[in-house]
């Protein structure tokens, strides 16, 4: 059975038992505890959580996970994907624990010709809690599953929550037999692997308190309703209807393997322990390849931190597995193209963003080749520096420099070793990663929120979600209907306080869209006021209106007027329509691929992240710029369309990545074709209402994404009106009109930098006409001559290299070792010298350059023979100096 048959039949089964079908949420989700949806009950988890009411009673959906917290041991295991699907049905209060085992037990047993998957019921198992004998007994006694198929494991095992204060309870696991050839007798307490958990069903009826890990924490109390999350992989029932050895092989994965075959020459499950590795290989490449592509579709792309550091490492780790496999060149567009066609009959959004997805992964692919050449001479220079002093195998730091400051991986280093020769201090290596991994699961725990935060504003969600009112209207007549103070509901607040502000309806703008929440004014009839300064949301459906009373005192239930500031929304409201505008202009003028990564509008100010892989000319920037204005000179009416999210798809109005969207949109049209985007936003009636439009520049934020900064409306204007001000002070200066001023500047530049040349070379010719002299100065120190020298202020770093190098050629005949530094800047550069007979007596200037600027809190690197750096403490330069000779004193 192919896995979109699966799916398929698992929503059918569900639907005709009265449940919601809801589609699957980007991978993406705004929550603070997680970088990627990495379960299916995460989109629901404000229903679990009480802070919003379900529209359903009961609900099914197969959701889009990723989970990289072990991204290293993909592949070891043949179960575990970073991507999967999970299948899941959810009760919110309706059915409990005997709902969601007949339902799930009625799937898998029912044959296939019913609807079902047919699997033999005596090859099933079933864990339950310890104490939960009323799952036991439904199993037993409703289902009919025999005694010795039930087993009753811990907390560890079968009892759930979500790692934090909040909603918890037992589960209960069903688990697939696969034989006896696959382990031992005993069911899943003796062996796991034989054993397969397909289907986990989730009892959530208890609250859990503080603590950490899976079993230490107290149970505070029931919930209030009882509800049912349920969770079955697709890609393992899939292995197992399919009748495979693992997930690897199911039509999803198995097609990535045979194209990484091709590419790379060697064979899948060829035997034998060297092809044991391949195969790990191959499996890396399949998965990764699967989860890079799903998330680039949700709008991830590669950079340096968050989520695009997760993809990044997924699409470097595929790369290096095809380069050890034996692929030679570009794999990964092919590699990623294979999956997009095993994926898309369940996704077919992949086919409209291929061309976005391929050009970001080639841009990936040729930036890391790019890495790896670099890496590759670091690697050679180590080498050489580790040959020249004697040793044979590369220190853990150098391996850990390597891997996580130049993102060399550690399988090419030992590789590259190996070859050369030479060995690698792996324990020291992996005591280094493990401390860095170490640092980032403290830092993830530290930024978990409890779950319970947003529960205080529940009541207010569920019986008063706020009514917006600000597209039509400035001030609006409202009431208050709570207060908060520090994270509590206050009745009352007086001059001076913080407070949250909940009204019944508002026309303050809440920050979303990128749009800054705005700026107003809160008053009540007797006078008293509070100034609000930010307006949030809450559960997406209450606004959050956060200031400080101003006058008076406020109270829970007065009557009040809201009030927007009309210069601060004004201006808002032209910098987020001229985000349209450069959106669109950018797609014009680089194509439809230019899609939005994200984005900031503030008053007179927008920022505008989008994917593309290189920067842009300044001939691209200008045009951008134009196309832009002259959409505001059309004067094009904005128009907004409210309609349903599949009818806004189809009239081609664009999506940001990442954001979920209600079953009803709001479009904002600007110019028919020019500008269609999904927006619930404010906007300038017309696009003459925006004013000028002044781009900043545009630069880079991570690989594949760039930013667009501009000004907009008024500030546009006094921007432009300083830069025009500067050109006619320039002009006054050179005497010369605006439009020669580049050339005239840039004459006068070349003549600065050649004066600066010669005088460069004046002082660097009088460095070394001075080195004979320098010469009396060196010290025997026994078995080596040390010569310590502070030049004088200002000598540049390139001049002191050049004559270290120079002594230490004139030293040549003996062991000897040259150390200079200088004041320049503020900073201290130095340099250290070896002759080549102190090199051959075991002096390294690499090793030296730690003495010196351990003094003058700096560092270098270098060769044996040469090597330099710079500290930040002038001061010290006479003790580093000495430090030096101290140390070749007692060597």
């Amino acid at each position: 059975m192919q896995t979109h048959e699966i799916r398929k039949r698992f929503l059918e089964h569900f639907t005709a038992a009265g449940h919601v079908e809801v589609p699957s949420a980007s991978l993406v989700l705004e929550d603070p505890n997680l970088l990627f949806v990495n379960a299916g009950m995460v989109p629901f988890k404000p229903y679990f959580l009480g802070q919003e009411t379900p529209p359903f009673a009961t609900a099914t959906s197969i959701q889009k996970c990723v989970r990289t917290l072990d991204i290293e041991e993909v592949g070891i295991t043949t179960r575990h994907n970073t991507f999967f699907q999970m299948a899941g049905n959810f009760s919110f209060g309706d059915y409990f624990k005997e709902g969601a085992i007949t339902l799930a037990w009625s799937l898998l047993t029912t044959p296939v010709a019913e609807g079902g998957f047919g699997i033999d019921p005596e090859r099933l198992w079933v864990t339950v809690y310890l104490d939960d004998d009323e799952a036991h007994d439904i199993w037993a006694n409703v289902v009919g599953v025999p005694e010795g198929r039930i087993q009753r494991r811990g907390m560890e095992d079968n009892y759930w929550s979500m790692g934090v204060p909040g909603p918890c309870g037992p589960c209960s696991e069903i688990f697939y037999d696969r034989g006896p050839d696959y382990g031992v007798e005993g069911g899943p307490v003796a062996d796991e692997d034989r054993y397969i958990e397909i289907w986990n069903l989730v009892f959530m009826q208890n609250e859990r308190g503080e603590g950490t890990g899976k079993g230490d924490f107290e149970i505070v109390g029931a919930l209030p309703k009882k509800n049912i999350d349920t969770g079955m992989g697709i890609e393992r029932v899939a292995f197992l209807l399919q009748g495979v050895e693992n997930v690897y092989e199911t039509d999803l994965l198995r097609p990535v393997i045979d194209t990484a075959e091709e590419l790379t020459g060697a064979r899948y499950a060829a035997g034998g322990d060297a092809a044991a590795e391949d195969d790990v290989r191959f499996r890396v490449i399949a998965d990764h390849s699967r989860t890079g592509l799903m998330l680039m579709l949700d709008g991830v792309t590669p950079s340096n931190e968050g989520r695009g550091y997760i993809l990044r490492r997924l699409l470097r780790r595929i790369i290096r597995s095809a380069r050890l496999l034996g692929a030679r060149g570009e794999t990964l567009v092919a590699l990623l193209d294979t999956a997009r066609a095993t994926m898309t009959p369940s996704f077919p959004e992949l086919a409209e963003n291929w061309e976005r997805i391929s050009h970001a992964a080639a841009a990936e692919e040729r930036a890391f080749l790019r890495t790896l050449e670099t890496g590759t001479r670091l690697f050679d220079e180590a080498a050489a520096r580790l040959r020249a002093s004697g040793g044979s195998r590369l220190s853990g730091a150098d391996a850990f420099t390597l891997h996580d400051t130049h993102g060399f991986p550690i399988d090419l280093t030992l590789e590259m070793a190996a070859e050369a020769g030479l060995g690698v201090d792996e324990a020291g290596f992996r005591e280094l990663m493990a401390e860095q991994r170490a640092r980032a699961k403290a830092d993830n725990r530290a930024k978990k929120r409890d779950h319970g935060d947003l529960g205080v504003y529940r009541r207010f969600l569920d019986e008063h979600p706020t009514e917006f009112t600000g597209y039509d209207r400035l001030v609006d007549e409202s009431t208050i209907l709570g207060l908060l103070s520090g994270g509590a509901e206050v009745p009352a607040a007086a001059e001076g306080e913080e407070v949250e502000v909940i009204l019944d309806r508002t026309p303050l703008y809440a920050e979303s869209g990128g749009q800054l929440g705005d700026h107003g004014r809160i008053t009540l009839p007797d006078g008293s006021a509070i100034e609000v300064t930010d307006v949030q949301k809450a559960g997406k459906r209450l606004w959050l209106h956060r200031g400080r009373v101003a006058a008076g005192e406020v109270a829970v239930g007065s009557l009040a007027e809201a009030r927007v500031d009309p210069a601060w929304r004004h201006s808002a409201e032209q910098a987020h329509s001229a985000t349209h505008l450069i959106h669109a202009a950018l797609r014009q003028v680089l194509g439809p691929d230019a899609v939005q990564a994200g984005s900031l509008n503030k008053p007179g100010y927008l920022r505008f992240d989008f994917s593309w892989a290189q920067g842009l000319t300044p001939e691209q920037l200008r045009e951008v710029e134009q196309v832009a204005n002259e959409a505001v000179d059309a004067d094009w009416t904005v128009n907004t369309i409210e309609t349903s999210l599949e009818e806004a798809k189809a009239m081609g109005a664009l999506a940001l990545f990442g954001e979920n969207y209600g079953e009803r949109v709001r479009v904002v049209e600007m110019g028919g074709p020019f500008s269609m985007e999904l927006c619930g936003g404010t906007h300038v009636a017309h696009t003459s209402g925006i004013g000028p439009v002044a781009v900043l520049g545009e630069s880079s934020v991570g690989s594949g994404v760039r930013r667009i900064e501009a000004y907009s409306g008024m500030d546009s204007f006094r921007y432009l009106s300083a830069e025009r001000l500067l050109a006619e002070r320039l002009a006054t200066e050179f005497k010369a009109p605006s439009a020669e001023l580049p050339e005239r500047i840039a004459a006068l530049s070349e003549k600065l930098r050649a004066a600066e040349r010669r005088i460069a070379d004046l002082t660097a010719a009088q460095l070394r006409a001075g080195a004979a002299a320098h010469l009396d100065r060196a010290e025997d120190l026994g078995a080596v001559t040390y010569l310590g020298l502070r030049l004088p202020e200002g000598t540049q770093a390139k001049d002191m290299r050049a004559l270290a190098d120079d002594l230490r050629r004139r030293l040549g005949d003996r062991p000897a070792v040259v150390a200079l530094a200088a004041e320049a800047g503020g900073k201290a550069p130095f340099a250290i010298a070896v002759s080549d007979a102190g090199v051959a007596a075991g002096y390294a200037a690499g090793d030296l350059v730690a003495v010196l600027g351990a003094e003058i809190g700096g560092r270098g690197g270098g060769k044996p023979q040469l090597a330099q750096g710079s500290g930040a403490d002038p001061a010290g330069i006479d003790a580093g100096l000495a430090a030096v000779r101290a140390r070749l004193a007692g060597a």
